[in-house]
């Protein structure tokens, strides 16, 4: 398998679960920043020019983060990673429906790409904080529905706590925000997992 992925992109949760998997896998590198998922290097792999994608060995990337992460956790079930009840799957995927589908645009990339969504150069600072403002909102909303214990479902550790950590981890490290307390214990347990610690020092972030 090889992961296409940017250090610190939502990738980083892709990342995250194939360490979890144990199995042997690749990375390439995508800079973002350099404009290199408009290449037609990378879109020869994925045309919709983001990350993650997954080469799962057969000349045919999975893309979108939901999709990855449900195929890698019930093509590997020893991991573990996904609930084998049809509720418990279903509540998995909800989240990682609500983390990657609103969260991380609404809330993160109106941060960190306020251009998309401000018509003006000077409705760029407000954008800004429009997304801060949502991001709060949305976690405020986890917290008060918080259904787990340590990690989001109550039957355990699964892709949906890797999918939540990238925006707790923007949060705290990019945005400077103050997380609410379940989400902020949420993101100290997934820092001490040592899948999480090897991940971040593959990509050059700090724990």
């Amino acid at each position: 398998m090889k992961l296409y992925y940017s250090p610190g992109a939502c990738s980083v949760g892709i990342h995250i679960i194939l360490e979890e998997i144990g199995k042997p896998y690749e990375l390439s590198l995508v800079a973002l920043k350099d404009g290199a998922q408009h290449q037609p290097e990378f879109k020869a792999v994925n045309p919709k020019s983001k990350v993650p994608a997954l080469d799962r060995g057969d000349g045919r990337a999975l893309t979108e983060y939901p999709v990855i992460a449900a195929w890698l956790a019930k093509s590997n079930p020893d991991a573990k990673l996904i609930p084998a009840d049809l509720e418990g799957e279903t509540r998995c995927m909800e989240m990682l429906d609500y983390v990657c589908g609103t969260i991380h645009p609404q809330g993160f990339t109106r941060q960190f790409r306020p251009a998309n969504f401000a018509l003006r150069e000077e409705d760029v600072p407000k954008t800004v904080e429009m997304g801060k403002q949502l991001a709060a909102k949305y976690f405020d909303v986890l917290q008060d529905g918080w259904q787990g214990g340590e990690w989001v479902l109550p039957s355990g550790y699964s892709v949906a706590d890797t999918a939540l950590f990238f925006v707790e981890y923007w949060a705290a490290r990019r945005s400077g925000m103050t997380l609410p307390p379940k989400l902020d214990a949420h993101l100290r347990a997934m820092l001490a997992r040592p899948a999480v610690q090897r991940t971040l020092a593959q990509e050059g972030l700090a724990a």
